[in-house]
């Protein structure tokens, strides 16, 4: 369905929406932004009391209040309008191509097979992940999430000879590495506010840096693991189990 839609035209649709984005900021007083973001803070402090009655009712009213605020803004109408008017002219083009017949002309491929394998994490926008409690098979973590925290667990499981990758991206939440004492480590962190810890040495406050560290011998032998994380708000610990 979306083969039709090339990398050039959607860049094109996001940029329009920036800058509708940006007229809204500079020429209507922020617009709905200010109530979009005051209600994204009652989600985040009612999904961290969740537990509790007042917490549920600020998270579904905070979530009521953001769909409305984000809805009204210019940019996202434009973007909802461009949606509507691609899958009209998709459905089109499948109509006018249904009247005819594509003749199938079988192609072999010289191209190496290439297998699909399953993620250790799917991308989720709310909620905490984390490895499984028993032993699990080893795939290389590349994802982004929106609120919650990511736990990861790396004693449980068997890292490659060479270089296992964790890349994390995620807007607010703490993330928690479990990192056995025979792994050796490096770390590019990047956050705009939050904490850093590693193996309980180094020990900061951080805002809007990019720090890296990684063990003596991290370059002569594995196993090793190369952490990549980039936080909006939030914590990261990675310590030995």
């Amino acid at each position: 369905m979306f083969d039709r839609l090339s990398t050039d035209r959607l860049n094109w649709i996001l940029i329009i929406g920036v800058i509708l984005f940006l007229v809204e900021i500079s020429f209507f007083h922020g617009g709905m932004i200010i109530p979009a973001l005051f209600s994204a803070c009652m989600v985040y402090i009612g999904y961290k009391h969740f537990r509790q009655l007042w917490g549920k009712i600020l998270f579904w009213i905070g979530a009521i209040i953001f769909v409305f605020s984000v809805l009204n803004l210019l940019a996202v109408r434009f973007l909802l309008i461009a949606a509507i008017v691609w899958f009209v002219l998709e459905y089109w083009h499948r109509k006018k191509e249904a009247d005819y017949i594509q003749p199938t002309i079988e192609m072999k491929s010289a191209d190496e097979e290439v297998y699909e394998v399953a993620p250790l994490f799917d991308l989720r926008l709310f909620g905490t992940q984390k490895t499984s409690d028993h032993a699990y098979k080893w795939n290389d973590i590349n994802i982004h999430g929106g609120i919650g925290d990511r736990i990861i667990d790396l004693s449980n499981t068997v890292l490659p000879g060479d270089t296992a990758v964790i890349s994390i991206r995620h807007l607010s939440g703490n993330i928690e590495i479990l990192v056995p004492y025979e792994v050796e480590v490096c770390i590019h962190h990047s956050v705009v506010f939050g904490r850093f810890q590693v193996f309980g040495k180094r020990h900061r406050k951080l805002a809007n840096q990019t720090v890296t560290f990684k063990t003596e011998n991290y370059d002569q032998k594995g196993p090793r693991v190369k952490i990549v994380t980039s936080l909006f708000s939030g914590d990261i610990e990675v310590r030995r189990i």
